[in-house]
């Protein structure tokens, strides 16, 4: 599927000159999905700050590795991806033959945003917050859900079991959009579930969320205490979304990029969309090239560390 939208430009910016050609920013996934709307709302931002048009296209296929594939393979100078922890990270560890290699085949620009993952159960559940689901799940009996095997959900479920020392049963759906409503339904007694998925029913009072997954407390959720909070220190991790570029990519572009995206995600209307998207806006000192590189790696090594041991595949 290819869709594609053309964002008009104001007058270029002598900082940026050494950018000619307009920018190919591919989404990995359909139109309509949280990707193709958090490069739409990023693209609308970059260009105040750019001397070219950036054009969004869709190039949907396996789980992201299609687009993540045409930018790999990109020889123009000037295609992007916005990437995710699924073509990026996950489908990288679990797949045997990949395209591409992570992360060298690509040029880390930026990392965009997090978007934290929540450990929820339904209001009236007896389970309060983390210590008692641990003692729920030592006890026995225990299902949680998640969005799907080998999932941003699903690791974060077996770090939870690792670091707490227990096990439940783990119910992949397709889809936290089926997970969460059996859990308001009293189908499904917990779930690790994207914030953004969570928070309306949250508010509506018929989901209590125990902790985040965010390495600090989100703006989403301020009251809502982290599972570091909870006694699990370096416990963090969720959905996440970066823009990086070919490795043949030249360094003038890159940083032309790098510095059009920085400033396009301090804007006020940005920040504001993000919240309302169940975002976190990455931290100012996580955005630059050489920091999405180390996460990335960390990310890598940390997915790599969870499928071992808990002999996740991937469906």
């Amino acid at each position: 599927m290819q869709r594609r939208a053309l964002l008009l430009v104001p007058l270029a910016t002598p900082a940026l000159a050494q950018v000619e050609r307009p920018i190919r920013l591919i989404v990995p996934f359909a139109a309509g999905t949280s990707s193709d709307v958090q490069a739409r709302l990023l693209a609308l931002h970059m260009v105040p700050h750019l001397p070219q048009p950036v054009v969004v296209e869709n190039r949907a296929g396996a789980g992201g590795v299609v687009g993540a594939e045409a930018v790999a393979r990109a020889t123009d100078g000037h295609t992007i991806l916005l990437g995710s922890n699924g073509p990026l990270v996950n489908n990288p560890v679990l797949a045997p033959r990949m395209p591409y290699a992570v992360p060298d085949d690509f040029a880390a620009l930026s990392l965009v945003s997090r978007s934290p993952l929540t450990l929820t159960v339904r209001a009236d559940s007896a389970i309060r917050d983390v210590a008692g689901w641990v003692v729920a799940a030592r006890a026995g009996g225990l299902a949680i859900g998640s969005s799907g095997q080998g999932s941003a959900t699903h690791f974060l479920i077996e770090q939870l079991f690792a670091a707490a020392g227990v096990r439940a049963e783990h119910v992949p759906y397709r889809g936290s959009s089926l997970s969460v409503p059996d859990v308001v339904a009293g189908n499904l007694p917990s779930v690790m579930a994207e914030i953004s998925s969570v928070q309306p029913l949250w508010r509506d009072g018929r989901l209590r969320v125990l902790a985040t997954t965010a390495p600090r407390r989100s703006v989403l959720m301020p009251d809502i205490p982290t599972l570091i909070e909870a006694g699990f220190p370096g416990l963090t991790g969720g959905s996440w979304a970066a823009l990086v570029g070919p490795s043949a990519m030249p360094a003038a572009t890159r940083a032309a990029i790098a510095t059009a995206t920085q400033r396009a995600m301090e804007t006020p209307t940005y920040l504001d969309r993000q919240r309302e998207l169940g975002a976190d806006v990455a931290a100012p000192a996580e955005r630059g090239p050489a920091a999405l590189l180390a996460f990335w790696r960390a990310e890598l090594d940390r997915t790599r560390a969870t499928a071992a041991s808990a002999r996740i595949t991937a469906e």
